[in-house]
């Protein structure tokens, strides 16, 4: 029995299936090991980190230790216990996580023992001096056995950081090594499916060309007058045999049926317009894919509104030709839509518009106007401007809206809607990154920057300013008698404290200042271009309106509160890491607090 060539069809259809199933398996396997070692790196990342926790708990049990030692202030003691019992948990946990490696898991139990034998010791001279022996504190302080094991401490914390930020880059190349080769396992893999899909097509081209061949020779014949050229014999599938059946048939009806040829070649000729009609539309279209596809990566790793607009500005004129135009978006917090890009010489308000003056936006559907009087016209455009307005929405939320000057024709409106849903994702995108990138960055109680961006900022403006020789200055403060608050009120209460604290010296220092919440009720001020007697005018502004205020907490009143600063300026023989800076704040902070709080204290070392 002959074979068809449906039966041929589907054969190479289940092969080419069983090929990219076989691709997916291997690409599964690929994403599922890239997946392991990022995990693996992120471990790695929160050993260090609880590591280093640990050790600063550490060094401020010592610090609040010995403040209450050299100054006989019970206050620096008081978060001793807490500190030394945080150390200790971070450090347990730190031995958990490397239960895993044998020689890191040692090392942390070894880190946690000295630990131990120094949070022993570091009681000792303390229950002391809670007693009024403040000699026999300081003597054991001088002994200099404290320092010894903190040295120990210090030394074998930094082999067992070194080894696991080592792990983490190991972890994090061979995560990357991976990520590559799944991406080379893609591009292979649809090279093979490719070459297989070809492949197959030519052999059953191959089946195809000998009954396309005897058929196109009667054909031939046929047209060449041979009015009795038939097709004869077997032709190798049912569809041919048909096919020639078919001919035959015809051949035979075509004596009673020249008559009607020239309509039949004009009906060829008419089908063959519209083939080659549809292919330069098809590869059209591809070329526009093609170019959205580059415009679309592009849009995806933009980082800023700048990078975002250019993209926007270069690949849009390119998509539409002759078509200005705007893009806008969407903000939130103002309820409008702001100009992100605009192209063609169209002008565009600075300010935006609000959502109900576009029609687009108000039916949640594309709006035209493509003839003046036609239809009702938007509130942002022109009273009798030709165009169109087309809505960027993601979820039934609004994105933007992409704004066009003049008529959409029929081909254009295909290139639109791809660019839309490119633009709409690539909008969601960035949006997202922004809200995640804000999310590591800021304190989530009082909305100030966290420590971690503190701290990375203050190294770029110790560089700036040793390249520029400007000055740089730096405020350590903290809320006089917060734990009243927290024991008097209750932690809600103390949270409400913090926030009204944070938002009056949000809204009291410049723009330029960075305000972060160092941690606990203390707080950090980066202040550019400025000194610290500069500086210190403002801070007294900050000093007398903070105050000043009168915190509520649900129907009761908190009381006044008040802060203590400590302000220094960075000088060329200090750190550029910005640790000798905050320590000289940090001084100053506490000879303020000496000194009966309430107060500024500018550092005595020298600027």
């Amino acid at each position: 029995m002959l074979s068809s060539l449906s039966a041929r069809i589907a054969a190479i259809g289940l092969v080419v299936l069983i090929a990219l199933a076989s691709l997916a398996g291997l690409l599964v396997d690929a994403s599922r090991q890239t997946s392991q070692s990022f995990e693996w790196a992120g471990h790695s990342a929160e050993v260090i980190e609880t590591t280093e926790a640990a050790l600063g708990d550490l060094r401020e049990a010592e610090s609040g230790q010995r403040g209450f030692i050299i100054t006989r202030n019970p206050a620096y003691a008081r978060s001793f216990a807490e500190r030394v019992e945080s150390s200790a948990r971070n450090i347990a946990v730190a031995v958990r996580q490397t239960a895993d490696n044998p020689l890191q898991h040692a090392r942390a139990r070894e880190i946690a023992t000295l630990m131990a034998q120094r949070a022993v010791f570091l009681r000792q001279p303390l229950v002391l001096a809670r007693r009024g022996d403040f000699a026999g504190a300081v003597a054991i302080v001088a002994s200099g056995r404290g320092r010894e094991l903190m040295d120990a401490i210090s030394v074998r914390a930094t082999g067992f950081l070194d080894e696991e930020r080592a792990l983490q880059t190991s972890r994090q190349d061979a995560a990357d090594r991976r990520l590559a080769g799944g991406r080379r396992l893609a591009i292979i893999g649809a090279v093979v499916v490719a070459l297989l899909v070809v492949g197959s097509f030519a052999l059953l081209i191959r089946g195809i060309r000998r009954p396309l061949a005897t058929m196109m020779r009667a054909m031939t014949a046929l047209g060449g007058g041979e009015q009795d050229a038939r097709i004869e014999g077997r032709m190798g599938s049912e569809e041919f045999d048909r096919l020639a059946r078919g001919y035959n048939a015809m051949a035979e009806r075509l004596r009673t049926a020249v008559a009607d040829r020239a309509d039949s070649e004009r009906q060829l000729q008419t089908a063959n317009a519209e083939l080659h009609r549809n292919s330069e539309t098809l590869r059209e279209r591809g070329s526009v894919i093609e170019l959205l596809g580059g415009m679309s990566h592009r849009m995806q790793a933009a980082r800023t509104d700048d990078e975002l607009a250019q993209i926007i500005k270069v690949f849009v004129p390119r998509v539409l030709p002759n078509l200005p135009g705007a893009l806008y978006a969407h903000n939130n917090s103002r309820n409008c839509l702001v100009p992100i890009a605009s192209w063609g010489g169209t002008a565009v308000a600075a300010e935006g518009f609000a959502p109900e003056r576009c029609w687009a936006l108000r039916r949640g559907q594309s709006h035209s106007v493509v003839e003046a009087g036609r239809d009702i016209v938007c509130g942002h455009v022109g009273a009798d401007e030709l165009y169109h307005c087309e809505p960027l929405l993601a979820g039934g939320e609004v994105i933007g809206v992409l704004y066009l000057q003049g008529r959409i024709e029929d081909e254009n409106r295909f290139r639109m809607a791809v660019l839309t849903e490119n633009i709409a994702s690539a909008l969601v995108n960035h949006r997202l990154q922004r809200s995640l990138r804000e999310q590591t960055i800021r304190d989530p109680l009082t909305g100030l920057f966290n420590r971690r961006y503190m701290e990375e900022t203050l190294k770029l403006e110790i560089a700036r300013a040793a390249r520029a020789g400007t000055p740089l200055s730096l405020v350590m403060c903290d809320i006089d008698h917060f734990k009243r608050f927290n024991d008097e009120f209750g932690h809600d209460a103390g949270d409400a404290v913090l926030q009204h604290v944070a938002a009056e010296m949000r809204g009291r220092f410049r723009d330029g200042d960075v305000v972060c919440r160092f941690g606990g009720e203390e707080f950090t001020i980066i202040a550019p271009g400025t000194t610290a007697d500069a500086l210190a005018g403002r801070v007294e502004i900050v000093r007398r309106a903070i105050a000043e205020l009168s915190v509520r907490h649900g129907s009761r009143s908190l009381g006044s509160t008040s802060m203590s600063f400590g302000i220094a300026t960075w000088s060329e023989p200090m750190a550029r890491d910005g640790s000798t800076l905050i320590q000289a704040a940090d001084v100053a902070l506490y000879q303020s607090k000496r000194e009966g709080r309430n107060r500024a204290t500018i550092s005595l070392v020298a600027a």
